[in-house]
C-alpha cells in the first residue's frame, strides 16, 4: 500500500487490468453504433453503401470509424474485391455472429420496451412522478 491508499500489490493491478479490459469490450459491443451494424451483418454480408442507408443518422465518418473497430476487435471481415470500382463486403466472423446473437436479444427487449421507457421518460421529465404500470 502505497500513502495515497492506493495498492502496489500485483493481484491488485491484475484485477484492474482485467476489469479495464472488459469495460474497453463492453464500451465496444455496447456503443450504439457497433449494435446497429452488428445487428445489420447479422442477416449477412452487406456493402458499406448498404450499410449507410439502413442506419439512419449514421455519418459516413462513424460508420467508417464503427467498421474499423468492429475489425480490429476481429468481429468483422472485410473483402475487397478488385474491381473498378473496388467491392467491399463486411461480414461478421464467427466470434461476430455468436455475439450478433446476443445484440439480436438486446435489439428485441428495445422494441418491446420501448414505449414503456418512453413514457416512463415523459413522466419522470413532467415531475408528476406517476409511474407507468409495469
Amino acid at each position: 500500500m502505497t500513502e495515497d491508499g492506493t495498492s502496489t500489490d500485483a493481484t491488485h493491478t491484475g484485477v484492474t487490468d482485467q476489469v479495464c479490459e472488459l469495460r474497453e469490450v463492453l464500451d465496444r459491443v455496447g456503443d450504439k453504433w457497433s449494435v446497429l451494424v452488428m445487428a445489420l451483418l447479422g442477416d449477412g454480408p452487406r456493402r458499406y453503401s448498404e450499410l449507410r442507408r439502413s442506419i439512419e443518422g449514421i455519418s459516413p465518418r462513424m460508420l467508417t470509424l464503427t467498421l474499423r473497430s468492429l475489425e480490429r476487435d476481429g468481429l468483422v471481415l472485410r473483402t475487397v474485391t478488385p474491381s473498378s470500382p473496388p467491392r467491399v463486403d463486411y461480414a461478421l466472423t464467427p466470434v461476430g455472429r455468436t455475439l450478433s446473437a446476443e445484440v439480436g436479444g438486446l435489439i428485441r427487449w428495445a422494441e418491446e420496451h420501448r414505449s414503456y421507457i418512453g413514457r416512463s421518460r415523459r413522466v419522470y421529465d413532467d415531475g408528476t412522478g406517476d409511474r407507468p404500470p409495469t
